[in-house]
């Protein structure tokens, strides 16, 4: 459910706002965006496993938190973020 380390490179490649970058929230989110799907994806076949189900809610609740704080900081930078990610907002 990890996300892998290529995986990782490109998305940090593709969202980062300059060279160096890897900590810009929305690097951040689109890191937190791949593994929410992929633990979605975990927790349709394992129903039961409610230990990933909390870490899932954390995950979408720091997402949630992330996108507000980018919202009030830079309008245009979140309305193209959630395009680009497709993300319902």
């Amino acid at each position: 459910m990890a996300l892998k380390v290529e995986e990782k490179k490109e998305l940090i490649k593709k969202f980062a706002r300059e060279k160096g970058d890897t900590g810009s929230p929305e690097i951040q989110i689109a890191l937190l965006s791949t593994k929410i799907s992929k633990l979605a994806e975990h927790l349709t076949e394992h129903k039961k496993d409610v230990h990933s189900r909390r870490g899932l809610l954390s995950m979408v609740a720091k997402r949630r938190r992330l996108l507000s704080y980018l919202q009030k900081k830079d309008e245009k930078r979140y309305k193209d973020l959630i395009k680009e990610l497709k993300l319902n907002k």
